[in-house]
């Protein structure tokens, strides 16, 4: 009997931390729920979260114009998006009331995210457009993203990995009692 860990034929060797295996973006890196072309409603999953009940949308906040969604692919815990309800992909299209409910949901976010997280920075913004980063350019969303002195650690750098504390459902409930 040796004492070396029990390897499974065919599955790679043992290597620590090495590699962090996360097949569930393999979803995200093809495109999956991804909308069919520039303006196009169809496969929107902005257009299609709404209709999920809260729990299952990780939607934190509905409002009249916009809702707040955790961002199901994470750069940090708490990573949340304001979204308009209407499907429109630049923000110079968005009304007065929709660029006002956008901007106050933003406001919230940062308070609650402060409040439950003790979050000391943040990250906001969108990308307007594929060639600016948009990763669903069809459907405005605004990115709000908490941060932490000394929240970039070897993981993200090195590792090219995030390392998240939380589950996403436990997060918007967390998120959405505070709302």
């Amino acid at each position: 009997m040796t004492s070396e860990p029990e390897q499974q034929i065919g599955v790679g060797t043992p290597d620590a931390f090495q590699r962090l295996w996360t097949p569930h973006r393999m979803a995200y890196i093809q495109g999956e729920n991804k909308p069919s072309g520039p303006g196009s409603e169809e496969g929107c999953p902005f257009c299609s979260i709404p209709a999920k009940s809260d729990e299952d949308g990780l939607i934190i906040a509905r409002g009249e114009q916009v809702y707040a969604v955790l961002n199901l692919y994470p750069y940090n815990g708490g990573h949340l998006m304001a979204v308009p309800f209407r499907h429109v992909a630049d923000y110079t299209e968005l009304t007065g009331a929709e660029t006002a409910e956008l901007a106050e949901f933003t406001k919230r976010a940062m308070k609650v995210l402060r409040k439950v997280s003790g979050a000391h920075g943040f990250n906001i913004g969108m990308n307007q457009g594929t060639v600016a980063g948009a990763g669903i350019a069809a459907h405005l969303h605004q990115h709000v993203v908490p941060r932490w002195g000394g929240d970039t650690n070897f993981m993200p750098v090195i590792g090219h990995t995030k390392v998240l504390p939380q589950l996403l459902a436990d997060t918007r409930t967390m998120l959405a009692e505070a709302w």
